[in-house]
């Protein structure tokens, strides 16, 4: 077996040849590779008849049995099977290739089994997955991080096509380990930078293509090919085939959600995105393709009942995508700079200014983007950021989106708290008014019954919830002793991911670091009889049948007793005799008390002490003494509740004319004047201006 504390790629294992006699190869070898088949993946049947239907399970069985047994498989025996058997990678290219995704027609599994088969394929597909891009394991199993990158870039583990599909796929509920998972991978192996950088030229020939497909005019390289003077008229969206029609909303569905999942997920790709002008090219896509096909879904005559309306959805989320693209590319190339105050602040405010600019001839996206993402909250984060941003130039951009929205003929919303998109990120964007819910599939499967994403919330799981996360993570680390997985799952609030990372990166709390890894699960006492803790009014007397074998019966009826006369029963008084003793010691009572002879009248307080008046303090405190103390109360609450004092008045005054101004003056003689408009005043001075462009007041 493998030396402790020495990486796979260098360890020496001695094992008996085909003949019996011993050898030494290297722990990576093609010959410890075991002899195992793995079949390719097949998707769900769409008719559900109940041969196909056990085709599909039995295969699928195959499969989620070998990537059991793979997973299973201690390190070195692992990257032995990863690296040199062929059939498995057919196999997981495969899952990647035909699982289904959120926007396939045909989403829903024909039966509950098919469903529970698929769901368990897709989980041992993303553990396979994590697995392979984990480079260290535990203290004893780890590849060198450089050997670790160059295994899976020469062996072709992973490529940019397969992080694109990992993203769509797995994305929903795992985002934090796939992001871990895809920068720990282009940490150890910076050639992957090379190929996405030229893959970004292919994925900007989707949409020449799709406009092309629609008879309009493609930008860039396309746009440069001379036409051919006989070339026939190409088919626009409302003249093509329906199916054709339906193809490449289903391909542009398929590839906004792809991409924007790769970007959402790996935030370093921006850079090389935008590198290449694709904000530009998505914004004239938008322009220009999306009103065509939008026409041609809501116009033409559809054969199929429901197809109509499934285009639509599926072109309203292609929509909603393209503009949270946008947003992402924005964010993590002009304006995290920003918000992370670095030292080109200002050459990045000025380049998102720029971006906002050109958006300003696209009305139909910018409406869009605005309606998600307003660009008067972009505007106010950059005035508070750089206080020294032109004025005239931003009042001009906004006065460039309000005509984008009355171009466009819709109503503007009225945005709720400043920043509220661009802050928030592109989970918090609002769904457009054109419709689409967000489309989910197989990306859903591998969710892990959690409580939430907040790592600080404290929220208690039942047991099967708590079952479900401790087989997640021990089919990824199976070394690990289950009393250790649970110690860690309560620690980390039953988040599964940041065990997972915090184990694979050896960042425990100290309490965790200090237990045996391979520590058992606690033997749980069994919970005491219920019989023997009970208290009720039949313990231990003449009718408890839980502790006597036999109850005199006859003294147990229900109703009236045979042969007993009502009359009787009420003339009966002998229950008045049996109180009478009890009643005759409260009968002493007596107008006078003879007071024995040397006895004082006080003397009686002593006999009935409940009628003396208790002894009041009649002193006043110092009203100031009592004053400060409130006060001291009061600072104290405040102090709890996180009270903040009020904030400094503003001065729009200033110095006298010519002595210059402070930095606050200007700073408050600007939020004065931009908030004239958002009392009373209604846009007065803008509107005053507008007016006296256009001639209608003297000047």
């Amino acid at each position: 077996m493998a030396c402790a504390q020495v990486p796979l790629d260098e360890q020496q294992v001695t094992e008996k040849g085909p003949l019996g006699k011993e050898q030494t190869l290297p722990a990576l070898h093609p010959a410890r590779k075991e002899d195992r088949f793995f079949v390719p993946y097949k998707s769900p049947p769409e008719d559900g008849s109940p041969a196909e239907v056990e085709e599909f399970l039995e295969h699928a069985k195959f499969i989620t049995e070998d990537l059991e047994w793979l997973l299973a498989l201690p390190h070195d025996k692992f990257w032995c099977q990863v690296v040199f058997d062929e059939t498995l990678q057919k196999c997981l290219d495969s899952y990647l290739h035909h699982a289904p995704r959120g926007l396939d027609l045909a989403t829903m599994p024909s039966s509950l089994a098919v469903a529970d088969m698929q769901r368990c394929i897709h989980r041992a597909v993303f553990l396979t997955f994590l697995r392979m891009a984990t480079h260290k394991e535990s203290k004893e199993s780890f590849l060198t991080p450089s050997v670790f990158g160059e295994i899976i870039y020469e062996n072709f583990l992973f490529d940019i096509p397969k992080f694109l599909d990992l993203c769509v796929l797995f994305g929903k509920g795992n985002s934090q380990l796939l992001h871990k998972m895809i920068e720990n991978i282009f940490t150890n192996q910076p050639s992957y930078y090379v190929d996405l950088d030229e893959t970004v030229p292919t994925v900007l020939q989707i949409f020449d293509t799709i406009m092309d497909k629609c008879g309009l005019h493609c930008e860039g390289a396309a746009a440069m090919e001379p036409m051919k003077l006989n070339a026939h008229k190409q088919p626009t969206a409302m003249t093509m085939s329906q199916q054709d029609l339906v193809d490449l909303v289903l391909y542009l569905c398929d590839s906004t959600t792809t991409i924007h999942a790769f970007l959402d997920i790996f935030p370093a790709a921006c850079s090389s995105f935008h590198s290449h002008g694709f904000l530009s090219r998505l914004v004239s896509f938008y322009e220009s393709a999306v009103p065509d096909l939008e026409k041609a879904v809501k116009k033409r005559n559809f054969d199929a009942t429901g197809l109509q309306e499934d285009l639509w959805k599926r072109l309203s989320h292609s929509c909603r995508k393209i503009v949270e693209m946008a947003q992402l590319l924005l964010h993590h190339t002009c304006l995290q700079p920003i918000l992370e105050g670095g030292e080109n602040m200002q050459s990045c405010a000025e380049e998102l200014l720029q971006h906002f600019t050109s958006f300003l001839p696209e009305k139909r996206f910018l409406s869009d983007f605005d309606e998600q993402f307003p660009i008067a909250d972009y505007i106010s984060l950059l005035q508070q950021a750089l206080p020294v941003i032109d004025e005239t130039r931003t009042s001009y951009l906004l006065q460039g989106v309000q005509s984008a929205w009355d171009s466009v003929g819709h109503r503007r919303p009225h945005s709720n708290s400043q920043y509220q998109g661009a802050a928030g990120g592109a989970a918090e964007a609002r769904e457009p008014e054109r419709g689409g819910e967000g489309l989910r599939g197989a990306e859903a499967m591998v969710d892990a019954p959690r409580k939430g994403n907040n790592v600080g919330a404290v929220c208690a799981v039942s047991e099967a919830e708590q079952e479900s996360l401790l087989t997640c993570i021990r089919d990824l680390l199976p070394d690990l002793g289950e009393g250790f997985l649970l110690a860690c799952l309560k620690e980390y609030h039953y988040n599964s991911e940041l065990v997972i990372n915090n184990i694979l990166e050896d960042r425990l709390a100290p309490s965790l670091d200090q237990l045996d890894r391979a520590m058992p699960r606690p033997v749980v006492e069994p919970l005491p009889d219920v019989l023997n803790v009970r208290s009720n009014v039949f313990d231990d007397d003449e009718f408890d049948v839980f502790r006597r074998d036999q109850v005199d019966m006859s003294r147990i009826w229900k109703g009236r007793r045979k042969g007993e006369s009502a009359k009787e029963l009420l003339n009966d008084k002998q229950h008045i005799a049996e109180q009478k003793a009890r009643y005759l010691s409260y009968e002493t009572v007596v107008d006078e008390v003879v007071l024995e002879p040397g006895e004082s009248p006080e003397a009686l307080l002593s006999r009935r002490p409940f009628t003396n008046n208790v002894n009041r303090d009649q002193f006043v405190q110092d009203p100031a003494l009592l004053r400060e103390r409130a006060e001291a109360r009061r600072a104290d609450m405040h102090q709890r509740k996180g009270f903040r004092p009020e904030p400094r008045p503003n001065n729009v005054v200033g110095q006298p004319k010519g002595q210059g101004q402070k930095q606050e003056t200007v700073v408050d003689r600007r939020k004065k004047e931009a908030s004239k408009g958002r009392g009373a005043n209604h846009n007065r001075r803008n509107m005053a201006d507008r007016k006296r462009n256009k001639g209608m007041i003297p000047s």
